[in-house]
């Protein structure tokens, strides 16, 4: 990649809607060389999709809670099983294992605290090989690129 490439991937993460010639005028290029640069881009792998962004008040998903979670076990079984289970669930936005503690870091969205509440009760608590979770709520978003 250089230094135009990466002008494409950063005016297309800014906004994906961009035409063709609106990216190509951006980048200071001609729109045929810039889609051709796109496209190389897409079948590289270097663009994997092209997604919106939502209101999460509108999508009922206004509520964020980052949940730090421990494994009381670390077999590879409990792993997989913990990991298939929790991608599972349209609460998790985010879910990362981690090096360290702690094991897994997620960001769950939520209608409101009392939905949070219940979606840690009812299915993440109740999810096997769990030892331990942590919640952390927002004070304030200083920074999101979606």
């Amino acid at each position: 990649m250089d230094n135009v490439d990466r002008a494409i991937v950063e005016q297309l993460m800014a906004d994906a809607r961009l035409t063709n010639t609106e990216l190509a005028d951006r980048v200071g290029l001609t729109p045929a060389p810039c889609l051709r640069r796109v496209r190389r881009l897409e079948q590289d792998g270097v663009i994997t999709g092209y997604h919106a962004a939502v209101d999460p008040v509108r999508t009922g998903r206004a509520f964020e809670v980052i949940v730090n979670v421990d494994l009381a076990a670390k077999d590879r079984a409990t792993v997989a099983r913990f990991e298939e289970q929790v991608a599972a669930y349209p609460e998790v936005v985010e879910f990362r294992r981690m090096f360290g503690l702690p094991d897994y870091y997620l960001r769950i969205a939520t209608a409101d605290l009392e939905s949070f509440e219940r979606f840690v009760t009812d299915h993440l608590e109740d999810t096997p090989g769990i030892g331990r979770v942590d919640s952390h709520l927002t004070m304030k978003t200083i920074k999101r690129r979606h």
